[in-house]
């Protein structure tokens, strides 16, 4: 299960340095001047490109899920709940596949890996339940 949990903490933290990124570096302007703001005070903060605001987005329904997977998955390594893993990892890959499908801006492929990431969890839970 710390494999798991390990993995979406990665996932955290890279996802988390997406929006800026794409913020400053994702832009239509000049790489040198985008390199300036991103170095500088960051008095004016550049206008969000489409991909900067989805991956915003897709990070704060990251937050959101992270509230309840990583209780799951501490609780499911504390009670050495292996069934818990397939639940996990389910998570876990359907949370790195939201990322490109948000961005993507498909319809239909975002919410289709937010579904199976839910999924993933009620795994769990059923796991810890009837385990």
């Amino acid at each position: 299960m710390l494999v798991w949990l390990a993995a979406a903490l990665g996932l955290f933290v890279l996802q988390t340095l997406v929006p800026n990124s794409l913020r400053y570096f994702g832009g239509d302007g000049p790489l040198g001047a985008s390199l300036r703001a991103a170095l500088g005070p960051r008095d004016a903060t550049p206008r969000a490109s489409v991909l900067a605001d989805r991956a915003a987005r897709a990070l704060a329904n990251l937050h959101e899920a992270m509230v309840v997977f990583v209780p799951l998955a501490l609780v499911a390594h504390a009670q050495h709940a292996d069934d818990a893993k397939l639940g996990a990892a389910i998570f876990v890959l359907a949370r790195v596949a939201y990322v490109p499908a948000y961005l993507s801006g498909v319809p239909g492929v975002r919410s289709t890996a937010w579904v199976v990431s839910w999924v993933g969890l009620a795994m769990m839970i059923a796991a810890l339940s009837w385990g």
